[in-house]
């Protein structure tokens, strides 16, 4: 028999004073109920309750354990209660890893508002550009951006964005006219090391897909530093919208044969597994989710 259940039928019929009303009350029979309690006292080898047809009074070591059962049981529905409300809060350390870029110019302004809807998370942020493993390196969410790799992680889409082809206007000015993809060989270009297809630069154009290799005069794991150099006037870039967006915008670079469009990439949270997720997790996932829901393409 389970120990619990035996104190918590002796507990009813003390308090209740009846054994049919502690039957209702715990849904069992009385015939349940009279068992816990006289294997209960076995298990004790002590009488806990005086019985006769009448009335049912406890011993006197019926009284005292009584009331180290009910403290005992007070005490368990309290850490019962405390674990559930945890459950559905977020709290306890959440480990986040980040595209450096993508980091700091989008991600890094939400967390002060992410902390401050949720005050019971404390939460380590890792940018870095390479492919870090969630599980191997104990990071409970990544941010992601492009083509992911068939694996056990969980993918949720928050957003996309587009790599342009673009330079400076002082370069174009100055260099070679650019009158077909074909011509980018004769330019000086700035390749970013992690792009997934390297040198190989793949566009969607009016004949449809087109690529070509590109011969770099810098290679940098850095994105800002490739976009670094295109604004000195050094050549051209292959970089997502979401960094020289603004740069664009304010004619500091210019998109290049803007007929043939650069790869559109999705920006994705991915974490472990959907089962048993903590709040804490899921807590990110929607965050992130209805940060960018009206977005788009960043």
């Amino acid at each position: 028999m389970d120990q619990f259940k035996e104190i918590e039928a002796f507990v009813a019929v003390a308090q209740l004073g009846s054994f049919v009303k502690a039957a209702d009350k715990l849904g069992l029979s009385k015939a349940m109920v009279s068992r816990h309690v006289s294997e209960l006292e076995a298990r004790l080898g002590v009488r806990l309750m005086q019985r006769t047809t009448r009335r049912l009074a406890l011993s006197d070591a019926g009284a005292e354990y009584l009331q180290r059962c009910v403290q005992i049981l007070g005490e368990l529905q309290d850490a019962n209660a405390a674990i559930s409300a945890k459950a559905v809060q977020a709290q306890g350390l959440l480990k986040v890893t980040a595209p450096l870029t993508f980091g700091i110019r989008h991600l890094a302004p939400l967390w002060g508002e992410f902390l401050r809807v949720h005050p019971g998370v404390e939460l380590e942020v890792n940018l870095n550009d390479r492919m870090v493993d969630l599980i191997e390196e104990g990071y409970d969410l990544a941010v992601r951006i492009g083509q992911l790799a068939s694996s056990s992680l969980i993918a949720r889409r928050i957003a996309s964005t587009r790599l342009v082809l673009c330079a400076s206007p002082r370069y174009l000015q100055q260099a070679r006219p650019i009158r077909d993809l074909d011509d980018i060989a004769d330019h000086a270009v700035m390749s970013y090391t992690y792009l997934a297809t390297g040198e190989q630069w793949h566009f969607s154009g009016p004949g449809g897909p087109r690529s070509i290799t590109v011969h770099a005069r810098l290679r940098s794991n850095s994105g800002d530093t490739c976009r670094a150099a295109a604004l000195a006037d050094q050549g051209i870039v292959l970089q997502p919208s979401f960094l020289v967006g603004e740069d664009l915008r304010a004619g500091r670079l210019v998109e290049i044969l803007p007929q043939y469009a650069g790869a559109e990439l999705d920006i994705s949270v991915v974490y472990p597994s959907r089962h048993h997720l903590s709040h804490k997790v899921r807590a990110m996932v929607e965050f992130l989710s209805a940060a960018y829901a009206q977005a788009g393409r960043v």
